[in-house]
């Protein structure tokens, strides 16, 4: 049986520690760097994990056929074959394409506790998860912001 030391407990908790506070600032690239890449709004929302208002979004309403990659690095993340009207203002999908493609972190900013969605391979914020969507569906809402994305259309 291998033994335990108190250093790789406590690399093991900086490491944790970093997942979720890593994930606030990319892996790659630093805020700086973002910043020339991303649009003020994009950079508000993907970096400084703001939100974006119900309603007045891009793509809340949005009904074409296509797919929706991250605004950062182009990888696709959902497709509009899962998305559906949450009747929330913004645009909501019921599973992402690729599973490793995102991660999910608690959020308990604003006194609230929720479930965050980052982009794995950056850890910019794209939205929150909520367990209130279609139950015919697998019963989750991936409840995004239209900054954090762009639509490619088919």
């Amino acid at each position: 049986m291998k033994k335990i030391t108190l250093s790789t407990i406590a690399l093991c908790i900086l490491t944790l520690a970093g997942l979720h506070n890593g994930y606030a600032q990319s892996k790659k690239k630093s805020n700086a760097e973002w910043k020339k890449i991303l649009t003020a709004d994009q950079y508000e929302i993907l970096v400084n994990r703001g939100t974006e208002a119900p309603y007045h979004n891009a793509y809340w309403n949005n009904h074409e056929k296509g797919v929706y990659v991250s605004a950062a690095t182009g990888e696709v993340l959902f497709s509009s074959d899962d998305k559906f009207d949450s009747h929330t203002g913004w645009p909501s999908f019921v599973k992402p394409v690729d599973p490793s493609k995102i991660a999910v972190i608690k959020d308990t900013s604003y006194g609230m506790d929720r479930d965050e969605v980052v982009e794995k391979s950056t850890g910019l914020h794209l939205g929150h998860v909520f367990d209130d969507g279609p139950a015919d569906r697998g019963g989750k809402r991936y409840c995004m912001n239209s900054g954090a994305l762009k639509f490619i259309k088919k």
